[in-house]
């Protein structure tokens, strides 16, 4: 079993939702396992109410996240750690420079290849958690898309 790593600030918006979208688009039968943490995160925090009801209006249920702070355990068992900004990478690469081959922003596994954070939706309204929601969906495609390809 091989295991993906998302991480953004707090683990409460973007991270857990990659996490949810991952699981959702990946589906059964496949070697690959979802876990999201925070570089910030304060341990057992929910997910945002918007992060909750932006996935719940696509059939995915977050209310049982909780978030984890990002420690050396968790990097150790990803085989694949995806941040959600350049500045996560790098605040990932500083304090586990061991890691450099296996740390990828989310948004460089696009045809276009052209990396792009994905903004931070925390305090903002619902419309803003949906298109986050909807910007880390079309992320996650064409990482699931890379990933099939790697296996074949």
């Amino acid at each position: 079993m091989k295991k993906i790593l998302f991480v953004c600030t707090g683990n409460t918006c973007r991270s857990p939702m990659a996490e949810a979208l991952f699981r959702k688009r990946i589906g059964e039968g496949t070697e690959w396992q979802a876990d999201s943490a925070g570089l910030y995160a304060a341990a057992g925090s929910p997910a945002s109410s918007n992060a909750v009801q932006a996935l719940e209006e696509l059939g995915i249920d977050l209310s049982g996240h909780r978030s984890k702070f990002l420690d050396p355990e968790l990097i150790d068992e990803a085989d694949l750690i995806v941040s959600m900004t350049e500045g996560h990478r790098f605040d990932i690469l500083q304090n586990f420079p061991e890691v450099g081959n296996r740390v990828c922003l989310i948004k460089s596994f696009g045809t276009g290849k052209v990396p792009a954070d994905i903004s931070d939706p925390f305090g903002g309204s619902l419309d803003i958690y949906r298109q986050t929601r909807d910007e880390i969906d079309r992320a996650i495609s064409d990482l699931v898309l890379f990933l099939r390809a790697e296996n074949h």
